[in-house]
This record gives C-alpha cells, structure tokens and sequence, in this order.
C-alpha cells in the first residue's frame, strides 16, 4: 500500500515538472519571435518573467516531493510522539498545526525570493522587509486561530461518528462559503485600506452597471494595493449582503474609465451567470472526493507508516495529498472555468464596450508582464482564463495590430 502511496505521488511530481518543462522551454522559444500584443522589448521581459516564474515552481515542487518523503519516511510518527498532551483535541492541533508549521518555514524562503529578488528584478515588488514580516506574522496568527478552530471541529466530528468524512466535508465546506463570504472585511481589517471611490462620476456609472446585472453591493472601495505590488487588479468579494466592489489603486492608474467599466463588466458577467456560486459548487466536489477517499484509507497503509489512526495522522495524510488531487481535477475545472471566462467576456463587451475591454485586457497582459503565449499542456493542466490571444480574437480583435485604434475589425458601440 505504501508501495503505491509512493508511486501515484511520484507520477503526479513528474508529471507537474514535465509540463513545467515543456513550458519553459515553449517560452525561450516564442520570446524571440515576433511579438504580438506588446512591443518586443516587454515581450521579451514578460517571457523572461515566467520563466524565472515558472523555474521558481519547479523547485518548490521538488522541496513539496522531498517534504513528503520525509512525512511518510517517518516524520509524521516523530511529530505524532513530539506533543504529549492529555487532552486529546489539544494533542491534534498541536500535531497537525506543527505539520502547517515546518511546510510552512521550509517554504518562506521561496516565498521571500518571489518577492525581493524575482519581484524587484521585473518591477513588481513596492513592498518593504517590515512590511513582509508584518503581513506574514499575521497570516501566521490568523491561519493560527482559524486553523485551529478547523482542526478542533474536523477532530469533534471524527471522534462521534463513523461517518466522519461526509460531516466533515459539510463542515470545512461550511467554512468555505463563510470564508469568501467575510474575505474582503478580513482583508480590509488586517491587510488593505479601503477607502470609498470618490470619482462621483465613475462611480454612477459602475452603480449603473451594476443596477443592469441586479448585483447589489455595499459599495465600490479603492484598495492601497500599491503599497505591495504595482500588478492591477480587482475583485468582487464577499456573498450575499456583504459584497463589495474592490478595485487596486493600480488598476484606476493605468486604465482609462471606460476600460475599467468594460473590466467591471466582465466581473458582473460572472456575477450574473452565477460563476461564484458555479466555483464554489467545484470546490465542494473536489473536496467531497478528497473527504471519500480519505474516509476509507485501507488499515495497512497506517502500519507501513508506524503511526496510529489518530484524528491527526488522517488531517495530515489529507493535507499531504490535496495538492495531487488538485492537479488530477484542475484540467475539468479548468475547461468549465475557461468556458466561464468567454461568457463573461461577451457580458463585458455588452456593457462597456468590445474596444475598450479589448484594450484593458492588452494593458493587463502590459502591465503584469503576462506573456501571451503558453505551452497546450500548460493550459490544459493550469490555466483557469483562456490564452488572452483566444480571448481577443473571440472579441474580433486584430492581435497583431500595432494601431491601438484599429484594434477591432469590426465598429464598436460605446458605452450610452
């Protein structure tokens, strides 16, 4: 059984790094052919960009398969018999807090390098070291309190019955929904400041929008991301009476206000064909598979391992794998994902303009160094939107056009 554990992880990093491979050296290639949507000096740094991006993701799969060696190699018995504790639920947080901890330090560094080395290198990073190590003590405190609350309830459930796995999934799925619903006050309160847009007129007009898709909010806020990262940006937070309207301070930078109304637009697309609802349905179904699977693990596997069917020996046997079932599903909730993109992009050109979402989109890619061009297995298995190009070219867009004005091939009709 242990056997086996080895092998589908095993195939799950080679497969992860083959593709990784694929799509550096995919982007060596294109970067030095003729470039489409940027000029060549940007097309060049941007395919630079991911590479370095993507050599980063190579090396942090190989720490993630050596961690797991070590896990499976004996670490989880010794973390199983480093906390004795009497009170058995104390013992689990403990033990499986500890697990979050160690992958947690090991990964830091790569982390750190992402931001103050590849970051600064390709202009990103506005962030200071005071500010990193604020952000990260207290992501460390609230992964703290919450996971800790997580693990209590998830042991509770296991400890009262022998369907365990199923109210756990309902649980932590729960707690899901709660998450993305509360995301932008927690985010407000310990990261970004928020404060009202105060352009009357723009704000009317994204009032309008929103008034067109029946989406109601309790405002639109301009987010200090600017502090952290000169990427642009925005988002739609928040379910139910607690959604919110988030844009970047970089994005009300670099795009005009029609094309940020017609980003917007997109954005209220998924809000009106009910993507939000549709992703988190997805989530719940990979989860619902993960909790299946992970409620009938054969006994052998626990002996080979030398360890105990604790509550906190199954939570870290979960943690460990996640990421392999992951991968296994990403490539079906890529497709709906991706499908989800194009109708949200025609809810976009309806309600501001095919040009002027055309034109932010060409911005985006612009601005966050985002090379145009990928490997098809790198699609296949990674990416949630379609390929920009694929995208302008379902708006008639001209992607080799150097005339920002004639970018459409057909007329466009403006925003009334």
């Amino acid at each position: 059984m242990l056997m086996t554990v080895m092998v589908i992880y095993s195939l799950y990093v080679l497969i992860k790094l083959y593709v990784s491979v694929m799509q550096v050296g995919y982007i060596n290639r294109a970067k030095r052919q003729d470039p489409v949507l940027m000029n060549a000096a940007d097309f060049l740094k941007a395919g630079n960009y991911s590479v370095a991006k993507e050599k980063l993701s190579m090396v942090s799969t190989m720490i993630e398969y050596l961690l797991f060696i070590v896990w499976l190699g004996g670490g989880i018995a010794w973390l199983e018999t480093t906390y004795m504790i009497d009170d058995p639920a104390l013992q689990t947080i403990f033990v499986v807090m500890g697990f979050v901890f160690i992958n947690g330090m090991v990964t830091l560094p790569l982390e750190w390098y992402s931001k103050f080395v590849l970051d600064v290198e390709f202009g990103f990073n506005r962030s200071t070291y005071a500010l990193f190590i604020k952000d990260t003590v207290i992501t460390v405190l609230i992964s703290i309190l919450l996971g800790s609350a997580v693990i209590w309830g998830v042991y509770l459930i296991m400890s009262s019955t022998q369907l365990w796995w199923l109210w756990s999934f309902l649980f932590i799925f729960g707690v899901i929904v709660l998450i993305n619903m509360f995301f932008p006050t927690i985010r407000a309160l310990f990261f970004d400041k928020l404060t009202p847009l105060e352009d009357k007129e723009l704000n009317a007009r994204i009032e309008e929008l929103m008034a067109k898709t029946g989406f109601q909010s309790q405002g639109v806020f301009i987010s200090d991301a600017s502090k952290r990262d000169a990427r642009l940006n925005a988002y739609f937070g928040g379910l139910g009476k607690s959604k919110r309207v988030v844009l970047f301070d970089t994005l009300l930078e670099k795009l005009t206000p029609h094309e940020l109304l017609a980003v917007l637009g997109h954005e209220l697309g998924h809000f009106a064909h009910g993507d939000i609802y549709k992703n988190i349905g997805m989530v719940g179904g990979m989860l619902f598979v993960m909790f299946a699977l992970f409620g009938n693990i054969p006994d052998s596997l626990y002996l080979f391992l030398g360890v105990s069917e604790q509550p906190s020996v199954v939570m870290i046997l979960f943690l460990l794998f996640m990421p392999v079932i992951g991968f296994i599903m990403m490539p079906i909730m890529g497709v709906v994902s991706r499908h989800n993109e194009y109708e949200a992009d025609k809810t976009g050109a309806e309600l501001g303009g095919k040009l002027y979402l055309a034109e932010a989109l060409k911005k985006l890619v612009t601005e966050n160094k985002s090379f145009p061009l990928s490997h098809p297995l790198y699609i296949f298995f990674h990416y949630t939107h379609p390929p920009v190009i694929e995208r302008l070219k379902e708006l008639g867009a001209n992607i080799q056009a150097k005339d920002e004005k004639t970018l459409l091939e057909e007329p466009w009709q403006g925003v009334s």
